[in-house]
């Protein structure tokens, strides 16, 4: 039966059909991690997600996915004039434009992940504030469409070895492990930056400059062994050294500098936990202030 408060206004009890059992359901407080269950849950619209981002990403283009080829390779050939030609940066005895576009493969779907999944979620604003879903499948889902333009771009790399002659070894087969290390570190960035630009939309203007001043302090365009010895780990406290400098020996046949990679894993493997513990915490307020 109903009952009335101190004050004569109806209980929860009466407005809700006189049900005497009430289970109120509240947003989780704290830090969480993810829950992957939820997202196994949610696996077919994270495709649909990453269908949609592709068919938009060309839509309209002359070009189509060739752009995926064209971006990497034109700006390969600016970079071997620039710093390779004119700046004679040394590129460890290889051909500076293998030595520069085994680097900017990994670099270049990096960038993309990162700039996409940043304002994924204030693109989506409508889904975030209509229909529930975990919301951190749409910066994943952002950077999961940039897979496919890497293996197209792959393509090409291997192209380049046949034509510059670099022969193909055991160091090759730790190239996809890298892939997923790059895809990883991308996921921390993306997921943190697409939160940050939610709250703060100055976010949408500062993300493309922290890219570029990112790439210059990623051994890109120029080799690790460039930087003075002693100056190197602090390098390598950025997540992307590491894993570039890796990707490039394996590609290249030289031997792996495993402590850098050690570190830079390390690094990234923090920011990633970092970054998807923030995300939880503050996803509830997302259909709020989106």
């Amino acid at each position: 039966m109903a009952t009335k408060d101190s004050s004569g206004a109806d209980t929860l009890q009466e407005v809700y059909f006189g049900h005497e059992h009430l289970t109120v359901i509240e947003p989780a407080k704290g830090w969480r991690a993810l829950n992957f269950r939820e997202l196994w849950a949610y696996r077919e619209l994270f495709l649909v997600l990453v269908q949609r981002d592709i068919k938009v990403r060309y839509k309209q283009t002359v070009l189509g996915v060739v752009w995926a080829v064209l971006q990497p390779v034109l700006t390969m050939l600016i970079f071997t004039v620039i710093f390779g030609g004119l700046a004679k940066i040394p590129s460890d005895g290889y051909p500076y434009a293998i030595f520069v576009f085994a680097a900017l493969l990994p670099w270049t779907f990096f960038a993309n992940a990162v700039s996409a999944s940043s304002i994924s979620l204030v693109n989506s604003a409508n889904m975030v504030s209509k229909v529930y879903f975990p919301r951190v499948i749409i910066p994943l889902a952002a950077i999961g469409g940039g897979l496919i333009d890497l293996m197209i771009s792959t393509v090409v790399l291997f192209a380049l070895m046949l034509w510059y002659g670099v022969g193909w070894s055991a160091h090759l087969l730790l190239a996809p492990a890298l892939l997923l290390a790059v895809v990883f570190i991308a996921l921390g960035v993306g997921v943190l930056l697409s939160a940050l630009t939610v709250a703060y939309r100055d976010f949408r203007f500062v993300v493309p400059f922290l890219i570029q001043i990112w790439m210059y302090a990623t051994p890109v365009v120029y080799p690790a062994s460039l930087v003075p010895e002693k100056w190197q780990w602090l390098v390598y406290l950025n997540p992307m050294a590491g894993v570039i400098e890796a990707f490039r020996s394996a590609f290249l046949g030289r031997p792996f500098d495993l402590p850098s990679i050690g570190i830079s894993l390390l690094v990234g493997i923090i920011l990633f936990v970092w970054a998807v513990a923030y995300f939880e915490r503050v996803e509830r307020r997302f259909a709020d202030i989106i």
